[in-house]
């Protein structure tokens, strides 16, 4: 039965996906299945905030793969899916939800697709360890854009609960990167960002302190 909703919602997002996503989704999309895969890739796997890490020079000693694409969502992870098991990726870090809330997505929504894309990681590359990441904190007081993302403040909060015990359900580290980068408003910290959502230099750096330890 597990089997049959999962090929059902691949199906779903294959219906009519002439231009699902924006063209950046599209151009990078390609971009990832023009290249060859490589041995003990470790991927990291997302949006926007994804997308703007350096990581092969956060991780100079590590194969690491970046596969974020701005503005994309669950469904649009899902829709990729294939590109990202076929190395049979040693590690894979998730970070998806915040743009899915601001574009009025549930919760449960977010909870749903993001249990269906670790189940298919799990089925499409066994040995893959899988870390999932906790949905960023905003902060309303940086910037003046994104107002759709920083009206989710509390939403982030509880999905964040939510995605814990996702992760403890199918027995895989969650690495709780909101608590990490918070103030004591639970804000993402003024000097983690430049524009209240996406991430400084200070804070990607941050970000990889807090999961160096996964990647040795």
């Amino acid at each position: 039965m597990k089997k049959l909703i999962i090929i059902l919602l691949i199906a779903t997002f294959k219906i009519g996906l002439a231009q699902s996503y924006s063209d950046h989704y599209y151009e990078r999309k390609a971009l990832f299945e023009s290249e060859p895969d490589t041995k003990n890739e470790i991927i990291f796997l997302g949006n926007s905030i994804t997308e703007g890490g350096r990581w092969e020079a956060l991780f100079p000693n590590h194969n690491v793969i970046n596969r974020g694409i701005s503005g994309d969502v669950t469904d649009g992870i899902l829709n990729r899916l294939d590109e990202i098991t076929s190395s049979q990726p040693q590690k894979i870090f998730l970070m998806v939800g915040t743009n899915d809330m601001a574009r009025g997505k549930s919760i449960a929504y977010v909870l749903k697709y993001t249990k269906a894309i670790i189940e298919i990681i799990q089925k499409q590359s066994k040995n893959t360890t899988i870390y999932l990441q906790s949905i960023l904190p905003i902060n309303p007081n940086v910037g003046h854009k994104f107002s759709g993302h920083k009206s989710n403040h509390q939403n982030i909060i509880d999905a964040n609960i939510q995605l814990k015990e996702l992760a403890k359900s199918f027995t895989i580290q969650f690495i709780d990167l909101h608590k990490a980068m918070r103030d004591k408003n639970n804000h993402l910290k003024a000097k983690y960002t430049y524009d209240g959502l996406h991430l400084s230099d200070a804070g990607y750096v941050k970000w990889k302190k807090e999961i160096n330890k996964y990647l040795k």
